[in-house]
């Protein structure tokens, strides 16, 4: 046999032998505390609605929405993202449900910091779209163009409510200009220095939002391609990060996370901040859709995903299966 290189004498699959020894040998671990369970709650209802693109996804009320509370903390999982859901004949143009201190979203805060007080990091999306009749995430102008400076306004307003209502991080996930400063500012003016702002740093306007649309009663005409970042761009993204940090950024997140693991990469390798990760709805609708189909491993896909997200170097990974994960970790099927 001709000798290449150092073969014989280096074989790399001497470190794949046994499930011991690639777990020994393992460069990434995943963890429950890495994960973060993104859930839907809906004012009126009483009974969970599926949301039939996400099978297995539910909009909570009040009391299942304390149940999946206390699940994940049971399970490991370290911190719970809020979506409120509104009542249609609640929306308006300016999204002021988002900012009634009896508004849905609040009502759920309380709910869950009740429930398990500080034992989940308890997170709220800080965003109109959920509010607005027309699904954007800001006010409009005149002529239907979403104005920034007006929104950071409503955002600062957000920010202060969530914060009142127990919020210990708002996720500030409009991609307004300056939404961190404004509302770092709004949050130490009204005596919230503590709570954190996870920054959606580099939120990309994607075809994978699709099934979210659903689980919020999203009302949305048009697009938001003038605001959430272009898929072909990359160097943009670095330029929002550098922005968010300036601001006050506490932590940042790269959205959505599989189709972005090269921002996700870049952005991990240039901060000393924690890094989040969203896997989005498309993401978990593909999955679970192959596997119903019987094409792919469901299992085996779910952690191999989740497993590259923080490998690309996320800390914090949100994920519709936090829970069912966290709890396949804690038996050591990781």
């Amino acid at each position: 046999m001709t000798a290449y290189a150092n073969f014989p004498g280096s074989r790399p699959r001497r470190l794949r032998t046994t499930p011991a020894m690639r777990r020994m040998v393992a460069e990434t671990r995943l963890d429950p505390a890495n994960l973060i369970l993104p859930a839907f709650v809906r004012e009126g209802i009483d009974a969970p609605v599926a949301i039939s693109a996400m099978p297995g996804v539910h909009q909570h009320t009040l009391d299942t929405l304390r149940k999946a509370a206390v699940e994940a903390v049971e399970a490991g999982v370290s911190g719970i993202m809020l979506f409120g859901v509104p009542e249609d004949g609640k929306k308006d143009a300016r999204g002021t449900a988002g900012t009634d201190p009896d508004g849905i979203l609040q009502v759920a805060l309380r709910a869950v910091r009740e429930e398990v007080g500080d034992d989940l990091v308890i997170m709220s999306d800080l965003c109109l779209d959920e509010y607005t009749d027309h699904g954007h995430c800001g006010v409009l102008t005149a002529d239907g163009r979403v104005d920034n400076d007006a929104t950071l306004e409503r955002y600062a307003e957000m920010a202060q409510v969530q914060a009142d209502a127990g919020a210990h991080v708002v996720g500030p996930s409009g991609m307004m200009d300056g939404q961190v400063g404004v509302i770092r500012d709004a949050l130490d003016q009204t005596g919230h220095e503590d709570v954190s702002v996870l920054a959606y740093t580099a939120k990309y306007s994607s075809a994978f939002y699709g099934p979210f649309r659903e689980a919020v009663g999203s009302s949305l005409t048009g697009d938001r391609k003038t605001y959430q970042q272009d898929p072909a761009n990359a160097r943009e993204s670095l330029r929002e990060l550098a922005l968010d940090l300036a601001e006050g950024a506490d932590m940042v997140m790269v959205k959505p996370a599989g189709p972005y693991l090269d921002i996700l990469a870049k952005v991990a390798e240039s901060v000393d901040v924690p890094v989040a990760a969203y896997q989005i709805s498309g993401e978990y609708a593909m999955i679970e859709a192959a596997a119903e189909k019987g094409w792919i491993d469901r299992d085996k896909a779910i952690l191999e995903s989740l497993t590259g997200i923080r490998r690309a170097g996320a800390q914090m990974i949100l994920t519709y299966w936090a829970t069912e994960a966290a709890q396949w970790l804690g038996r050591g099927r990781g």
